[in-house]
C-alpha cells in the first residue's frame, strides 16, 4: 500500500540538543540556537526526512499520539512487526529562509547590561585600586616585566566600571602573539602559579586556563586577565583585598582567561542583566577560496510516498484505522504542516 503525504513549510534544523528516541529531561532539552551557540558547527543541525518520522506520521494517522519511543516500548506497538517492511520515498523543495527564533530559555546578553552604573563602587575607590586596575594599562613589554621581575611602571587607568571595560574590549581585539623567550616565562609562571589538584590521581596538577590559540599563538587578553589575578595576589601582602573578590574569590567578570561583559558590569549596575528575547536563525561558515557564507534556517515543501509492504488484509485494516482516526492535518517533523493527499492506495503485488 501506498500513502502519499503532502507538506509546506516542513523546517529541516534542530535548535535542541538531545534525542527524540529518549525521554525529554527533567529540565527541558537544550535550546543550541542563540547566536553564541550557533557559533559551533555543532550546535548548526540539518534534519531530514527518516525512519522515525516516517514511523511517527503511521503512527500518528492511526490516532496514536505518544511519542515515537513510548509507542515502541509498549506490548500493543501496532508496528512492532511491519517497520522492517516500510519504505518512503521523500520529494522535496528546499528553501532557505531567514527565520527569527523567540528565545523563552531566559538567556543574557554576554556585550549588554541595564540600570545605572555605579562607579562609587568600593573597587575603584580603595587604597588598592590604582596599582590593581593599572596592570591593565601596560604595554606588552611592561607586562612581561611585570610577570617575571614584579616590576610595576606608574600607569594610570581611569577608575570606573566603563573606562575598565572598555579597556578591556580593547585587549580582547589584540592580534594574537607569536611566542618568544619571554613570553614562555611569561606562561610558565602563571601555569606555575594557576595550578590546582586534579582530583584523579594523588599529585596531578591541572591549569584551568588555555593560553594558545589553534595557531599556537599566545592570546592576549589571556595575559592580562591572568596578571590581574597575579596582581590581586601580589597586593594581598600589603592591603586588604576582600573588597576585589567575589565570594568564590576571583575578580567579578573576569577570568584568567578573559571576561564577559555582562558579569563584569553586573556588580556596577542597578538594573538585571539584559534579557535576550530572540535571534535570527544564522550559521555562518569560512571556506577557504570561498569566503565567508551565511546558513540560514532550510525549509522544505513537497511529497512524501509511503510505502508499505504488507498484505492485502493488513493493508485495509490499517486504512480502516486511518480513517476513523479522521487525522485532517499533522506536524510533519518540525512545524512543517501535512495531509494525506488523496486516496490511499492498495495494489497486491504479484511475486
Amino acid at each position: 500500500m501506498k500513502i502519499t503525504i503532502s507538506y509546506d513549510s516542513c523546517w529541516r534544523n534542530s535548535f535542541l540538543d538531545g534525542d527524540n528516541n529518549e525521554p525529554v529531561p527533567k529540565k527541558g532539552r537544550k535550546y543550541i540556537a542563540s547566536i553564541t551557540s550557533l557559533k559551533n558547527d555543532k550546535n548548526f543541525i540539518k534534519r531530514k526526512i527518516s525512519k522515525d518520522t516516517v514511523m511517527g506520521v503511521l503512527n500518528r494517522l492511526i490516532g496514536d499520539q505518544r511519542k515515537l519511543y513510548q509507542s515502541r516500548k509498549s506490548e500493543s506497538y501496532y508496528f512492532a512487526d511491519i517497520e522492517n517492511k516500510v519504505t518512503c520515498s521523500d520529494k522535496p523543495k528546499i528553501t532557505q529562509e531567514m527565520t527569527y527564533l523567540r528565545n523563552i530559555s531566559g538567556s543574557t546578553d554576554q556585550n549588554s547590561f541595564t540600570g545605572a552604573i555605579k562607579s562609587n563602587d568600593v573597587i575603584f575607590n580603595s587604597n588598592y585600586s590604582g596599582e590593581f586596575w593599572g596592570v591593565l594599562a601596560l604595554s606588552i613589554d611592561e607586562l612581561i616585566d611585570f610577570v617575571i621581575v614584579n616590576k610595576l611602571p606608574t600607569k594610570e587607568i581611569e577608575l570606573n566600571p566603563i573606562s575598565v571595560i572598555n579597556k578591556l574590549e580593547l585587549l580582547n581585539k589584540e592580534k594574537a602573539l607569536v611566542k618568544n623567550e619571554n613570553l614562555e616565562k611569561v606562561l610558565s609562571i602563571f601555569t606555575e602559579k594557576f595550578i590546582y589538584p586534579s582530583g584523579e590521581k594523588k599529585g596531578e596538577k591541572f591549569s584551568d586556563t588555555e593560553y594558545l590559540n589553534k595557531k599556537d599563538e599566545i592570546v592576549v587578553i589571556s595575559l592580562y586577565a591572568s596578571a590581574l589575578y597575579l596582581q590581586l595576589d601580589r597586593l594581598s601582602e600589603k592591603y586588604n583585598m576582600d573588597s576585589a573578590k567575589t565570594k568564590t574569590g576571583g575578580i567579578s567578570g573576569i577570568s584568567k582567561r578573559g571576561f564577559t561583559k555582562k558579569d563584569f558590569m553586573d556588580r556596577f549596575t542597578t538594573g538585571e542583566k539584559k534579557k535576550i528575547w530572540g535571534n535570527p536563525y544564522i550559521h555562518e561558515t569560512f571556506v577557504k577560496g570561498e569566503g565567508k557564507t551565511r546558513n540560514l534556517m532550510t525549509k522544505a515543501s513537497g511529497r512524501l510516498d509511503i510505502i508499505l509492504d504488507v498484505s492485502k488484509d493488513k493493508a485495509k485494516e490499517i486504512r480502516t484505522m486511518i480513517c476513523d482516526a479522521g487525522v485532517s492535518s499533522f506536524y510533519l517533523g518540525k512545524k512543517g504542516l501535512a495531509f494525506v493527499d488523496g486516496e490511499i492506495s492498495i495494489k497486491e503485488v504479484v511475486k
